[in-house]
Parts: C-alpha cells; sequence; structure tokens
C-alpha cells in the first residue's frame, strides 16, 4: 500500500498553532495549489488542500510562513471523523505532513531561490543548520578553507603503504 503526497503551493491564510492537552504543538494550514491545465474560460484553477503538522515543526510553520509563503509539503492523507456541537458527523480529509519546505527566503527576497529550507531538524544543507552550511561554503570559495583537504601543492604524500586500506 502506498499513502504519498507532494504538493508545493501557497499559504491561503496565517497558520493556525494549538497545543493539545499534554502540550503537544499542532499548526494547522491551507495551501493554494494551481492545477496544471486552464478552464473554458482560460484561467488556472487551483485546489485548497488543509494540512496539519505536529510537534516541533508545527511551531517552526507558525513561526516562519505567512499567508502567501510558498511551500512544499511531504505527507500522507488521512482521513477522520468526530461530531459537531450539533451532533452531526463530519469528515475531513487532509495532508498530514511529515516534511514542510520553506520555498523562499523569509525576507521575501529571491536571494535563496531553488534552495529550500527544512525546519524539521534534518541534519544537512537544507536543515536547521542551513545558515552555518552556506557560511561554510562561502568561506572555502573566499579561501577561507582549503578546497581538497588532500592536495599536496606538487609534492608528494607522505604515506606508507602500511596506512592504505587495500
Amino acid at each position: 500500500m502506498l499513502n504519498r503526497v507532494v504538493l508545493v503551493g501557497r499559504l491561503t491564510r496565517d497558520p493556525e498553532l494549538r497545543y493539545t492537552p499534554n502540550g503537544v504543538a499542532v499548526a494547522n494550514f491551507t495551501l493554494a495549489v494551481n492545477r496544471t491545465f486552464s478552464n473554458k474560460q482560460g484561467e488556472r484553477e487551483a485546489d485548497f488542500i488543509n494540512c496539519v503538522v505536529w510537534q516541533k515543526p508545527a511551531e517552526n510553520v507558525a513561526n516562519y510562513l505567512k499567508k502567501g509563503s510558498l511551500a512544499g509539503v511531504d505527507g500522507r492523507i488521512q482521513t477522520r471523523s468526530y461530531d459537531n456541537n450539533e451532533g452531526r458527523r463530519v469528515f475531513v480529509t487532509e495532508v498530514v505532513a511529515e516534511s514542510v519546505q520553506f520555498l523562499e527566503p523569509r525576507g521575501g527576497g529571491n536571494t535563496n531561490q531553488g534552495q529550500g529550507n527544512d525546519y524539521f531538524g534534518s541534519p544537512g544543507p537544507t536543515g536547521n543548520d542551513s545558515g552555518r552550511q552556506q557560511n561554510n561554503n562561502q568561506n572555502r570559495s573566499s579561501g577561507g578553507f582549503n578546497d581538497d583537504p588532500f592536495a599536496n601543492d606538487g609534492k608528494p604524500i607522505d604515506i606508507s603503504d602500511d596506512d592504505l586500506p587495500f
């Protein structure tokens, strides 16, 4: 079985952050995702997809995204139901986000165009240390670090055959 959803769209409103009685953060937001085709009038339509994200990522989404922000969501579709105040059964279909990518820089400029920022604590250049990684890359390009740690400046490498793994 497979239940996988990948979306890229813009938030239709600011994320709504709440906490469960146990103190677990949960954020709800809606993504407007453009369709790939036009209607009979030549206009592009969009689908409005409800998303939910939990725990620390929910807090990050609430802190860093706002209405109009471009975001990528990777997750799964979930259906649930509950009885509303009138006693009617309400069915809800939503995307439970496992990963949310912030696809625009925080200020709204295009300085990081094409580079997503994953605020789920993933290590690496798209994780929370992306600023540190970017600074390291700048230092390398400006001569702050040697690009090749094994560069020998044309001199013979001083290593014995016993140190080689093969």
